[in-house]
């Protein structure tokens, strides 16, 4: 079995310390085998929040797969977004826009969506939704094929993933599509550690992942504690993935 830990939207520049502390407390005693980032590490891609999000990545367990998110592109430094819009990410944060995870059971693979002329939204290009066919056709069967993205993509759905993880909305969600070998799983988290939540309060997914099972845990934020408020398992069968 393989656990993984499913952030998103952590929003540096907008979050509070006592939040920090209650993530990294709940992640420690969890002890997943990998934690991924789905995006939007800062609130306006400064230096400062992009150095304050690698600091706090540095006392997560690793290994890490993160991606960026729409807001870690400049937005009033014009020149910048333009010119090199994921260029702080880059030099603070990690020089891989893509990174990947994969050992005997999984394969934790980040699609980069953010894009210097979309303020909000993101997108996956034809060459990315291409090269990630061939990566995750390549590694064939065995392993459970995830792909982390910063914003939902109905392109990535016909990659050969398993599971696609994601954020951007801060909301957590959890649905199921595709028939038989192209069945898939996507799920979306709240934002980890943002002040700035909407529909629901800071929140964070843990996986537990065997073979033919995926077993969801929610994790919100109640009383300064992360505490476990919601769980979900899908089994794949042979028309698909089949909520328990």
């Amino acid at each position: 079995m393989r656990t993984i830990a499913h952030l998103s939207d952590l929003h540096f520049g907008r979050v509070e310390p006592a939040v920090l502390e209650a993530l990294r407390r709940r992640l420690k005693a969890l002890a997943p085998d990998v934690v991924v980032v789905s995006g939007d590490l800062t609130q306006r891609a400064r230096p400062r929040e992009f150095r304050e999000a690698r600091a706090f990545l540095d006392g997560l367990p690793w290994p890490q797969v993160v991606v960026p998110g729409n807001h870690d592109v400049p937005l009033y430094n014009v020149l910048a977004r333009l010119l090199s819009p994921l260029g702080r990410y880059q030099r603070i944060v990690s020089d891989e826009l893509e990174p990947g995870f994969i050992d005997d059971e999984v394969a934790v693979l980040g699609v980069n969506t953010a894009r210097a002329f979309m303020l909000k939204g993101g997108r996956v290009s034809a060459v990315q939704v291409e090269q990630l066919r061939r990566a995750l056709s390549s590694l064939g069967g065995g392993r459970t094929k995830i792909l982390v993205a910063h914003h939902p993509s109905k392109a990535l759905e016909d990659c050969g993933a398993d599971v696609v993880v994601s954020g951007h909305r801060h909301a957590t969600r959890v649905s199921s599509g595709g028939r038989g070998k192209n069945s898939y799983l996507m799920i979306e988290a709240g934002t980890a550690t943002s002040h700035r939540t909407r529909e629901e309060p800071n929140a964070f997914n843990l996986l537990r992942i065997r073979p033919g099972r995926i077993a969801i845990e929610h994790y919100a934020l109640r009383g300064g504690n992360f505490v476990r408020a919601g769980a979900a398992s899908f089994s794949r069968e042979a028309l698909g993935w089949r909520r328990d």
